[in-house]
This record gives C-alpha cells, sequence and structure tokens, in this order.
C-alpha cells in the first residue's frame, strides 16, 4: 500500500519528465531556428486580493510539437495538456493559461511558464496576494492603567500585505502633542497626568479592503490636584462670600474645609455644597471675624493635597484710567479706580521719573556704540566713568529724582462702597520724560495690595499760560479743601513729600497773583 502511494505521488512527474524528454529529443531533429516556438505573452506582475481568482497566461507562436510546462519552484504544475497539480484550486486553460481560483497568501510566488527546447525558453510571472489589515495585537487588551508621571507604550501591531501603516488619534479630543493624528506603530507618552488620559484609537490601513480599528482605554491614577477659583476673595460685612475649590482626583476625593489649622463644620451662617469637581464653602452675613485664610484639602489614596483662599475685605487692587500722555509740560493729572465693599479712607500716591533710555540701574557695561546714542544731561547728574574693552562703566552718584515719591490723599467723603474714583495733579514734574506710578487704597480692614505699575510722560512744551492758569485755578482750592478736611480727621498729612508739595502750592498761588 505505500508503495502504491508513493507511486501515486511520483507519476505525475515521471509522466511530466517524459514529455520533455520527448520534446528535447523532437528539438534535436528540428533545429531550423525559424520553427523555434516564441513567447507572445511576457512576464508580469500580479496583485490580486486574497480569495480571488488569477489567470496566468501563456501564450506560444509556433508551438510545434513542444511542450509547455508550468512550473513553481521544482514543482511541475502541468506539461503539455496534462495538469499535473493535484491542488483543485490549480486549473489548465486551452490555451495554456493557468488558473488558481480563492488565492490565498501560500500562493504567493513565481510561475514560470517553460517551453521544451534544447535550450528551455520560459517566462515568469510574479503573484503577489493582498491581504486586508488584520490588528493582532494592542496594549494590555485595550485596557491601561498607570500612576501619573509614569511613561507609557500604547502598542498596535498590524499584519496585511503590503504592510499596514498604523495611525493613532484620540477620541473626542487632540492627542497629548496637540495633533489630530500621528502614525506610528507605538505611541509613546512621557510623563502622564490626568490630561492624557482617555480612549486612544489605532486605524490599521494599507488599500486594501477596509481599514480596521481597535482603541485602548487609558486610566492615570493621581493624587488629588485642586485648582481655586480666586485666590483672594473680597468681601464685605454683612454680605455673603463663596470660596471655591475645583478639585480632580482617582474616584472622587474627600474635601475638607479649614480656617487656618481648625476644621470647620456645617452651621447656621457656614455651608460646604459640592457639585461635581467643585466644593464650595459659602459665608452668609460675613462679619470682621470671618476674614482671613481658609484651606481646602482633598484626600484620596494615592495622596493629599491643599489649597489656600484669602477672605479679606481690604480693598481691590486699583486701577490706573489716566491717559498715558498728559498735557502739560511739569504736570500731570493722574486718576484711577478702585473697588472697595467698604468706604475708602485714604489713598497712597507713588512716583518716580523712570531713567533716561541707556542707563541702567545695575551699572552692567553697555556697549560703546549704545552709550553715543544716548542724550548726555550735566543737569543734576555726577559720573564717575572708564572703558575697558569696549565697554563704558558707569558709576553715577544717585539721581534723587528717580527716588520713589508718595503722597498720602484722603479719600472724598461722599463715595459709597464699591467703585470708588480718585485723581490728583502730580506737580514739579521735568518735560518730556517718563514716569512711573502705583497707588495703594485702605479702607478699614487695611491697605489693598499695591497695583500694577503705571507709565505716564509729560509733554515736551507746555500749553499756554491761560490754560495753566485755569488749571491751577480750577484744583488749587479743590486740593487745599481736601488737605484741610484730611488734617481734621486726625491723620497726618505732612507725612513723606507732603510739605514739600504745600510749599509748591504756596510758591504757585503767590506767582498766580502776579
Amino acid at each position: 500500500m505505500l508503495l502504491c502511494g508513493k507511486m501515486r505521488v511520483f507519476l505525475p512527474i515521471l509522466i511530466a519528465f517524459v514529455i520533455v524528454k520527448d520534446s528535447w529529443e523532437v528539438t534535436k531533429i528540428k533545429t531550423d531556428p525559424a520553427t523555434l516556438p516564441t513567447f507572445i505573452s511576457s512576464s508580469q506582475v500580479f496583485k490580486v486580493k486574497d480569495q480571488d481568482t488569477i489567470v496566468l497566461p501563456c501564450e506560444v507562436a509556433n508551438p510545434g510539437p513542444y511542450v509547455l510546462v508550468w512550473k513553481r519552484g521544482i514543482a511541475v504544475l502541468s506539461a503539455g495538456s496534462t495538469l499535473v497539480s493535484p491542488d483543485p484550486r490549480v486549473a489548465l486553460n486551452p490555451d495554456y493559461s493557468l488558473e488558481i481560483k480563492e488565492v490565498g497568501p501560500q500562493d504567493a510566488g513565481d510561475y514560470v511558464c517553460q517551453i521544451g527546447t534544447l535550450e528551455p525558453r520560459e517566462i515568469t510571472h510574479t503573484v503577489e496576494i493582498l491581504v486586508p489589515p488584520r490588528i493582532h495585537y494592542v496594549t494590555s487588551n485595550g485596557r491601561v492603567e498607570v500612576k501619573k508621571g509614569s511613561t507609557v507604550r500604547l502598542e498596535c501591531k498590524a499584519s496585511g500585505n503590503p504592510v499596514p501603516k498604523v495611525t493613532w488619534s484620540r477620541k473626542n479630543n487632540l492627542l497629548p502633542g496637540g495633533e489630530q493624528t500621528t502614525t506610528t506603530p507605538i505611541l509613546t507618552l512621557d510623563k502622564v497626568d490626568r490630561h492624557q488620559a482617555g480612549i486612544y484609537q489605532c486605524v490599521a490601513s494599507n488599500g486594501v479592503g477596509d481599514d480596521v480599528k481597535e482603541q485602548i482605554f487609558l486610566h492615570v491614577l493621581y493624587p488629588p490636584e485642586i485648582t481655586v477659583e480666586r485666590p483672594v476673595v473680597y468681601s464685605g460685612e454683612g454680605l455673603e462670600a463663596q470660596l471655591v475649590c475645583i478639585v480632580h482626583g482617582e474616584s472622587q476625593p474627600e474635601v475638607l474645609w479649614y480656617r487656618d489649622t481648625m476644621q470647620l463644620d456645617t452651621t447656621e451662617r457656614r455651608i460646604m455644597e459640592s457639585r461635581g469637581s467643585r466644593h464650595t464653602l459659602v459665608i452668609r452675613k460675613v462679619n470682621r471675624q470671618d476674614f482671613g485664610n481658609y484651606t481646602c484639602v482633598a484626600d484620596n489614596q494615592l495622596g493629599k493635597t491643599r489649597k489656600s483662599i484669602q477672605l479679606t475685605g481690604k480693598p481691590h487692587p486699583a486701577k490706573f484710567n489716566s491717559p498715558s500722555t498728559g498735557r502739560y509740560k511739569e504736570n500731570y493729572n493722574i486718576s484711577w479706580q478702585v473697588e472697595s465693599l467698604s468706604p475708602v479712607e485714604e489713598y497712597k500716591l507713588l512716583y518716580r521719573r523712570l531713567p533716561d533710555i541707556g542707563v541702567t540701574s545695575d551699572n552692567q557695561p553697555q556697549p560703546l556704540h549704545h552709550q553715543s546714542l544716548k542724550k548726555f544731561s550735566s543737569k543734576g547728574e555726577n559720573k564717575t566713568s572708564f572703558s575697558t574693552n569696549g565697554f563704558v562703566y558707569s558709576r553715577p552718584t544717585k539721581d534723587r529724582r528717580l527716588e520713589w515719591r508718595d503722597v498720602i490723599l484722603p479719600a472724598s467723603p461722599i463715595q459709597p462702597a464699591g467703585l470708588q474714583s480718585m485723581s490728583y495733579i502730580i506737580r514739579g514734574l521735568e518735560g518730556g520724560q517718563q514716569y512711573e506710578a502705583r497707588v495703594q487704597a485702605r479702607n478699614k480692614f487695611g491697605w489693598s495690595p499695591v497695583s500694577d505699575s503705571f507709565t505716564f510722560k509729560t509733554t515736551e512744551t507746555d500749553e499756554s499760560t491761560t490754560d495753566n492758569r485755569r488749571m491751577f485755578h480750577e484744583h488749587t482750592s479743590e486740593d487745599v479743601q481736601s488737605i484741610r478736611s484730611y488734617k481734621n480727621s486726625g491723620t497726618n498729612l505732612l507725612r513723606g513729600n507732603s510739605l514739600t508739595s504745600l510749599a509748591i502750592y504756596s510758591v504757585c498761588i503767590l506767582l498766580l497773583q502776579h
């Protein structure tokens, strides 16, 4: 039985060998080149989708008695009109073309059609099987859980022919780098935090069939993270104050409120609310004792975080609203507004002249060609200079014109709590110079933070004398009245440079009378 089985296998090959041998014998007799067969078909590359049918042509002119043989590697598929291949998907057509049905990846390779002449002639067809993409592996079966700060590698392995490209995207969001998509088999995320968590999608495509998609859910474990809605909450007596902490964390962290080091409980005036990640401490009918520092503390199994909020009755930082360029050479009308839920009692205005361009307060060396652009003024300045390596080192004596000056001003007694306005004429300035100003406001709870710096410039040339006199007459009586009112309130006006201001006022009034 074993012998019979071997015979069934080798018999077709033997037949093909005999046929080819006979063809060679015939060739020995017929050696006229004009009678030799030639190929009409030429070698080709066939790209066929998986499970399709392919037909490989082998058309010959002057076939004569010669035998055509189909081979794949060393295996003979057909000889003459005899099909040798045992594969039922393979067929030999009457025109000697070779047909293969339901092709698969195993059918890829070279197929040779050969004419059995003394010197065999042949053509070779190359078959490529196009296989749609398939994803056969994703990291952790599509669910990745890591701690904050870790490096994550999301991998998506795909196969197919041609080799698929893998494109990553993020569901309902951009990728951490800001891109919509990126093409790579492995997506690496460094130092992940909660903002990188979400669903990542990988799509494999190679132009054959439909694209395939898988997704990976990235879950980031992290201790609580707190942001405060307002680090400083301004309020007033009898009003309601809301202190808000936005808390994110693994699961929902427990949130507690503290006043300094004392944990707070809910009372009739004090309510603690939680809506999602928003946690609010509501204080009703605020009184003086409620002002101070509050802390929200969030805790989960990965850690504890705290943030502080200050509740204050002091004024907000003031905001300047006067133009950046004045109308006069030696005077400037500066104005500002401040929000305070209690009446403002006084202001502290600070101002100074800014250094000329090219003058540095830290005495760093400046290139010589830069120094040459500066307009040096000998007025009020004494300098000792020396040069080295192309730089000028300047050691000016202290210029008192650049020092800060402060003026204490009483607030208008008629302004109610809320948005309050103030203006003041700064006199004795230099023409065409830049000045910097800041201001603070005080109510019964204390001084506000210092305002942002405000810069203004005086004009190079003054307006007419008539305009100056009008401006002085308009404001001198007002300034004197404010000073009298402030002095009667028991506050010492003659602080800082106020004495100097009074002297200037007196001189100006005497000049105007003449």
